[in-house]
Formats: structure tokens, sequence, C-alpha cells
């Protein structure tokens, strides 16, 4: 270890988190955390207030700090810089017709992967300018700058004008991941004709600025991008996050543009890309799962674990709670093949696990049809701790599975981030690798296979899903 210390921070939607690390390994020396208020629209004049709290006695010896934030939200200055509207973060939903609106105006989904990557759904900023232009034009005529939430923090403590990066500019809906620039038409047209000043976007290793006590400030990055950096991702690599939401991203050296809208054409925080495939559904189905059984997680695991592979034909479909992409945005769940021999306690745990399992693997199929095929994948996340979850992962996804040990990643990809604008140069630094465990690998494919088949048969069948890309 060394005596250079960076420190990484984690705005995001729940709380902020902040780790301080060595420069050089990477090995985290001190922590803290403070809680966000539970809403999807805030003041963020929170987010100091918890990074402030959070950060209380922790930066002493601090050299360089990095923000990595919670992706999409939308935060609007007036001419003075104050904020003209609590924030609209990525899970308010309230923009979902103004996305529907900005799809077909714009030409429908592949006029928008060709311009800017992705197709927007109600998360992406482009659409809650919409919202806020035909909903409170008389808040939307005094906005003067629209940033992001990693934006904001970065601007505040810097004290400099407000810049951003590639990561999280991409998911914006008005700028273009491929060709590194604003598309100010796109932004002019969902905002009404307004014109609003944007954050300048740095390079990967580029400097934002300075605090008031001489700390490096660096880019900061999307959440996504920031725990991608953490994981030091190579070829092939493939993260599924299973958090309230499920992720399935890589990095890779070629933008994507999915016109079916499953794949987000994201930027990475190195220079590269990051396609990115989301579900509203994962770690929630299982305590959904659990609470209609009667027990708890450990409970659900036991169930699970006592069934056979493949749940004896049940097939769950866990679209509790819809989903976010065009061709499934209303999606409810159901339960296919019950008969009087399956319809046990046993069986509903593994068709839980399984289900959600299968729906990301359905985001590996559609990343990998992008150019991102898995060799590998990395499962990151509360569920990743499930026992039945570690068993039925390698069945499912048909690759090798590794489970890193627990960490704040974004917080940690945040801090390698800072650590990079400290040392310069091409590269981020090399940290140690953390520990992590390699999952047990089926004998043979054939019964992973069928699962996977079988769930997308029947997605086919209740809600006309083509296999290709589901």
């Amino acid at each position: 270890m060394t005596d250079k210390l960076v420190a990484g921070v984690d705005s995001s939607t729940q709380s902020t988190k902040i780790v301080v690390c060595d420069a050089e390994t990477g090995a985290v020396v001190r922590t803290g955390r403070a809680a966000h208020p539970d809403a999807t629209e805030v003041d963020p004049r929170e987010w100091w207030r918890a990074f402030t709290e959070a950060s209380d006695g922790l930066l002493d010896g601090v050299q360089a700090l990095g923000v990595g934030g919670q992706q999409h939200g939308m935060v609007t200055l007036d001419e003075d810089g104050e904020v003209v509207r609590p924030a609209l973060l990525w899970n308010d939903t309230r923009s979902g017709q103004a996305a529907e609106d900005l799809v077909r105006e714009l030409g429908g989904p592949a006029a928008w992967t060709e311009a800017v990557g992705s197709v927007p759904v109600a998360s992406f900023t482009v659409t809650k300018l919409r919202w806020l232009a035909e909903n409170e034009p008389e808040l939307a005529d005094r906005v003067a700058r629209v940033v992001l939430p990693h934006d904001w923090l970065t601007w505040r403590l810097t004290g400099g004008e407000p810049v951003t990066d590639r990561g999280d500019a991409s998911g914006t809906g008005y700028f273009s991941p491929a060709e590194g620039v604003y598309r100010r038409d796109i932004l002019k047209h969902a905002f009404g004709g307004r014109d609003p000043e944007l954050p300048r976007v740095l390079g990967p290793a580029e400097a934002a600025g300075r605090t008031p006590d001489g700390v490096l400030v660096s880019a900061g990055t999307g959440d996504n991008m920031a725990a991608a950096l953490a994981l030091g991702l190579g070829e092939g690599d493939v993260v599924v996050s299973l958090g309230t939401s499920g992720t399935v991203f890589g990095v890779c050296e070629t933008a994507s543009a999915d016109a079916t809208g499953l794949v987000a054409g994201f930027a990475d925080a190195t220079g590269r890309f990051l396609p990115l495939a989301c579900t509203l559904n994962a770690a929630r189905v299982l305590t959904a799962t659990a609470a209609m059984l009667g027990t708890d997680l450990a409970g659900l695991d036991r169930l699970a674990l006592a069934a056979q592979p493949g749940a004896e034909g049940l097939t769950l479909l866990p679209y509790l709670d819809g989903e976010r992409t065009p061709n499934l945005p209303t999606a409810a769940g159901s339960l296919h093949g019950l008969r009087r021999g399956n319809m046990t306690p046993e069986n509903v745990a593994r068709a839980a696990v399984e289900g959600m399992l299968c729906g990301l693997s359905a985001g590996l199929d559609a990343v990998a049809a992008q150019g991102l095929a898995a060799r590998r994948v990395l499962l990151i996340g509360g569920a990743a701790q499930s026992e039945a979850v570690r068993a039925i992962a390698p069945i499912v996804f048909g690759v090798p599975v590794v489970v890193p040990e627990p960490a704040e990643h974004v917080a940690l990809g945040a801090a390698r981030q800072a650590a990079w604008a400290l040392a310069g140069g091409a590269e981020p630094p090399v940290w140690e690798a953390k520990a992590q465990v390699t999952l047990e690998q089926p004998q043979s494919p054939e019964v992973g296979n069928e699962i996977r088949g079988r769930h997308l048969a029947v997605r086919q069948l209740v809600h006309d899903v083509p296999v290709q890309g589901a």
C-alpha cells in the first residue's frame, strides 16, 4: 500500500455510499453511508446533504475523488444555477406517454437507435424534459441548464463549470455514443423548442477540477459504467446484476444499435461502449414468491433446492412489475404448466428462481445479438447471495458463472476513475483482483436448454414476443 488515497462516491437512488481506497492497490481503507429520501423526485440538495453526512471525517488525506451516480435523472437549473424543480429520477414513470410520443415523432425505434443508440423509455432524461415542457411549461421556461445527478454533485464539489462524461451522457437520449456528440436537434424537439445549456463532456481520465480543499475531482460517470470499471471487465465478461431491478451489461469496442429497444447502447467510462439490457423484475420476484409461500428468502432457497431442475414443468413469467421495454411495457406475470401432480411449494419456488434467471438469460441473448457474447457471467447484487440462485444460475445461463465478493462496486469504480485522473495515462490503474466464487457448472447443457426454451416459448405464446432477441 501507498500513502495515496482516493475516494469513490455512489449517489444511488436510495443512499450515498463512499469508499476510501489505496490509489495503487484499490484496497478499501474506510467507508461511509447516508440515506436519501424514498421518492421518485428529490431535491438535489438532499444528495449534497447525504454526501456531507457520509463524508464527515472520512476524506482526510484523500487526494482525488470521483462520483458515480444513478443514470438518467433530470436536474434542471436556472440562470443563477438554482434548482428549478425537484429532480425526476430514473424510476419516475410519469413520462411514459412522452416516451411513446417521442419514439413515434422521430420516426420509430430504428431512427432513435441510429441517432443515439437507444430507444427511449420513461427512465431517459429526454422523456422527462418532454413531460416538463407539456405539464409545467412555466417551470420549463426557467430552465437554463440541464444536468444529470452525478454532474450536479461534481459541479457542487468543484464550483466550476458543469461537466459530465460520455458514459452518463449516453443515457440521456440526446447524446450519440457512436459519434461522441450531443444531439441538440433531439433535445430542442423534445423540450418544445427550448435549447438549454448542457455539461461539457470530459474524457475518461480528464479531471473536472478541484474542491476548495484542493482534492482532484474526476469526470465521474453513471452507476453501471462505474460498476463495469470496478469489475475490470474484459472481452466476453458480462455482468448480471440482481438488485431490485436486473441488468445485463458488458464492455465492447463497437457501438450497439438495437431497434427492438431491448438493449440500450450506452458508452462506458473508458472510451469504449456498454450495451445494457434491463428488467424491472429481479430480486423482487424472489421476495414476492417467498411472501406468497409464507416463508422468508432462506425458506425460499430451501424449497427451490428441494425441487428438481425444471420444476416438473412449471414456468413462471415473472413480469410482476411490468417491464421497461417497448414490447412488454404493461406485461403481467403468469404461471404456466400447472398440473395436480406438480402444484407444490417446492416447484413454485423453483419456478420463481428459474423464471427470474430466464428473464436475465434473455438479456444475455439480447446483448449477444449486439456483439457481446458471454464467455462468462459475473453475478452481482443482493440476490447473488441466494443459495438457490447460485445453484441454478449456471444451469440457466449455460456459461461459467463467478460471484465476486460483495462490494460497493459503483463507489469502487468511481474511486478507480479518481485514481486514473490522479495518475494519468492511457488506461486506468490495475488494482488487485478481488476474491470471487466460481460456481459449479452442470455436466451437460440439456437441462438448461430445456428450461430456457420452455420459458421463451411461453413468452412468445402469451406476449407474442419473437424468440429471436426476446
